[in-house]
């Protein structure tokens, strides 16, 4: 469902929607576990942008959120905005963790580390609707930019790990900028390249101008409604796209957009929440990753296809969400290849990631791990052994047991020629 930000004007709401979580949290976890269980909420980018529009509205849907929360029989830690570095910082952390790479890989046996390097982590990029961030360890441990660098200790090593969240530019935000920048010098209908041949919709320009996001593009115009007729050209979308990042100056060695520092990209990446559900829905997400002209390819010939037929074909599927694909492909792209400057050969290190080992990727459980102090900042003075070491020692130890048991019941049932040599 939608975030919290959304219930700002329906605070007698905020109940009601959190009903449905806690009720299956309460079914799902043992009754006699309910008061040991702790609870947290980290609200994201929807509340931020609310909190600079409005602080006193965003501390009322923090502080409802809070009383339908404590009514639960959970160990309630309360509710806050967390910042789009900590975001980041937790999305970074969740990938990893899940992956096994901060624990050392171990020589024979499992019984002690490797003395060489460490595994390689994997570097996190997160889109959701309001903001997207990109989280990696660079290969340069200098980050020219302070605000951008963050520092990690787990497991007894260090990490340097960079990170920036751009507020504004989530999908849902940048279709809004996009729009908002696009409506101007028109006479109230917009020929939109991001929507499909045959759709239409109409728009009111208070809605389109009530985020923080397209502030900047704010003016009077002489309509109080817009209609946005599609035209299905990728091409032309992605042109359109492009600027909305001002790559025009750089004040480091290396940017991204807007002026922002960005080392160079290194190692791979996990791109997850609405990276993962846009690609899956476009069926790029296989284990074999598509190379980066086959997805230009298949999203060209996708937002030429009529609205008519593609409604017939997906007819199980939102029509908001459906009409929206065509954009958030083309935004994916542009932010990857000309925000983040993915290449066509460092585009294979992405992997679009919706679960490892059956656990769901995203901040939250980052955000649960630090908070709960489940991941250490020294390594465990003795590593568990895995369940194949353990197996192989047991048997080990058994046959040991075994042959030892053979050799003593031997001798002493054979004591004369055993100790005849030595009388």
């Amino acid at each position: 469902g939608p975030g919290i930000s959304r219930y700002a004007q329906r605070l007698n709401e905020i109940d009601a929607y959190l009903t449905e979580c806690m009720e299956r949290a309460s079914q799902v976890i043992p009754q006699s576990q309910h008061q040991g269980t702790p609870v947290y909420l980290g609200a994201t980018a929807g509340m931020r942008l609310l909190r600079m529009e409005n602080e006193q509205l965003a501390d009322k849907v923090l502080g409802m959120v809070m009383k339908s929360l404590s009514n639960y029989h959970f160990d309630f830690h309360g509710a806050r905005i967390i910042t789009g570095q900590e975001e980041g910082a937790y999305g970074w952390i969740t990938i990893n963790y899940l992956l096994g790479k901060f624990t050392q890989k171990l020589s024979w046996l499992n019984l002690k580390p490797n003395g060489g390097n460490s595994q390689e982590t994997y570097g996190a990029l997160d889109l959701g609707g309001a903001s997207t961030q990109i989280t990696f360890v660079p290969e340069d441990k200098g980050i020219e930019s302070p605000s951008n660098a963050l520092y990690f200790r787990l497991y007894g090593k260090d990490y340097s790990v960079y990170t920036h969240s751009f507020l504004c530019y989530g999908k849902d935000q940048a279709l809004r900028q996009k729009l908002a920048k696009d409506i101007q010098g028109t006479n109230g209908i917009l020929k939109d390249p991001c929507f499909h041949p045959g759709y239409e919709t109409v728009m009111n320009v208070s809605e389109l101008y009530s985020s923080p996001c397209t502030k900047r593009f704010e003016m009077t115009l002489p309509f109080d409604q817009f209609q946005i007729q599609g035209t299905g050209n990728y091409q032309q979308c992605h042109r359109s796209i492009l600027e909305l990042f001002n790559t025009s100056y750089c004040p480091y060695s290396h940017c991204s957009f807007n002026g922002i520092f960005l080392p160079p990209l290194h190692g791979d990446f996990g791109a997850f929440s609405a990276y993962y559900y846009v690609m899956e829905f476009l069926n790029f997400t296989s284990e074999e990753i598509p190379t980066q002209e086959k997805v230009i390819d298949t999203m060209e010939k996708f937002c030429s296809q009529p609205w008519k037929e593609l409604k017939t074909y997906f007819g199980d599927v939102k029509e908001k969400y459906l009409s929206e694909y065509c954009f958030s492909g083309a935004y994916i792209l542009s932010l990857l290849l000309n925000g983040y400057h993915f290449t066509a050969d460092s585009w294979k290190n992405i992997h679009f990631m919706g679960k490892i080992h059956s656990s769901s990727v995203g901040w939250t459980l980052g955000y649960m791990l630090n908070l709960t102090n489940m991941i250490p900042a020294e390594q465990p003075l003795s590593t568990p052994l895995s369940h194949s070491t353990y197996v192989f020692l047991m048997v080990l130890f058994s046959l040991i047991l075994v042959a030892v048991a053979i050799i003593g019941l031997f001798i002493f049932h054979k004591p004369s020629y055993f100790w005849k040599d030595m009388v």
